[in-house]
């Protein structure tokens, strides 16, 4: 008999399309995330099709979404240098994690939660499987739950059913980018709609990342994700990324619409996070003068004063509501020139 594929208590899962070979998969199970084991053959027949599944969904696309068993996948298909043709499976939490239940540290957790009442760009960044999207779609249900709003977000393809009703008075409508072409045309559309967040999943090219940074820049609380092995990594990707279509003054826009950056890496016990704010309003800010005289590779001198003050600031109660506006944080030390 057949076990179930949500069973397998994969992270990953690999599968021959062309022809019949041993599918593989790295488990979620502690200690295992990192190895490659080889599916128990009780998975076999499931697997197998899976692999048909796979093939009738994606087409001619290299990429989707699927659900199967009850398993919400990114799926991944390419054909290798060999000629065989493999499908990678990426699985995705059926239920969106808590903000609450993230596991940064309660002062990171606290003043991330408030950045729904600021305009601006949050990043979140790390490298491939670190929990940037779980973040991102977990901290945009937050923002919605607490402060209400219209949402939009615009991935490709979409990780985390996020669709309807959030709280008393938030409400979201996804999109998905079909073509890389589409993906400016896709965030100009959403935010004619005056989304009060705007989240876009792993912006891709450089009229995607002008268009959503403008979008920050006039008004809207954007989210993205973006690959990156540090912080200043990260920013100088999307830097770089958008400076074709934006022109000379990208680092000034980029600087002015900047409100956080979290960085996060996968630990056993939980996310370890970098993380750097702007002060509202305050073009002086250090942070945004980084990035307006390109000297990103500067960043990680504030992370740990960032810490640091925010520790010594982490209210004893969760964050007020809307109306009841945080008091202002002590401004950092001025850079060194």
């Amino acid at each position: 008999m057949s076990a179930p594929l949500h069973q397998l208590p994969f992270v990953n899962l690999y599968v021959r399309l062309d022809q019949p070979d041993t599918p593989l998969y790295r488990s979620q199970e502690q200690g295992q995330t990192m190895v490659n084991q080889i599916v128990p053959e009780a998975f076999w027949p499931v697997v197998e099709q899976f692999g048909v599944n796979v093939r009738a969904t994606l087409k001619d696309s290299n990429e989707g979404a699927m659900t199967v068993d009850g398993v919400r996948m990114i799926v991944m298909q390419q054909k290798m240098a060999d000629g065989s043709v493999w499908a990678c499976a990426q699985r995705i939490n059926a239920e969106l994690m808590k903000f609450q239940n993230l596991g940064f540290a309660p002062h990171i957790l606290n003043h991330i939660g408030s950045l729904g009442e600021r305009a601006g760009l949050i990043v979140i960044s790390g490298s491939s499987g670190q929990g940037k999207t779980t973040t991102a779609a977990a901290l945009l249900v937050h923002f919605l739950e607490t402060y209400g709003g219209l949402a939009f977000t615009v991935e490709s393809p979409i990780e985390y059913i996020l669709k309807g009703r959030h709280g008393t008075l938030g409400q979201c409508f996804q999109l998905e980018v079909n073509g890389a072409e589409a993906w400016a045309d896709m965030i100009e559309h959403a935010a004619r709609w005056n989304p009060r967040y705007l989240f876009v999943g792993n912006v891709r090219t450089p009229e995607a990342a002008k268009q959503l940074i403008q979008a920050a820049a006039t008004g809207h609380t954007v989210i993205t994700t973006i690959h990156g092995s540090t912080p200043e990594e990260a920013l100088t990707s999307l830097l770089y990324l958008a400076e074709p279509a934006m022109g000379a003054g990208t680092r000034d826009i980029l600087g002015g619409a900047m409100t956080a950056l979290i960085h996060q890496t996968l630990k056993e016990d939980g996310p370890f996070v970098h993380y750097l704010f702007t002060e509202e309003g305050a073009a002086a800010d250090p942070v945004r003068a980084l990035i307006r005289e390109n000297k990103i590779g500067m960043m990680s001198t504030y992370i740990d004063r960032v810490a640091a003050r925010l520790a010594h600031q982490m209210p004893k109660s969760p964050p007020p509501a809307m109306q009841q506006p945080r008091p202002p944080l002590p401004p950092l030390p001025p850079i060194r020139k």
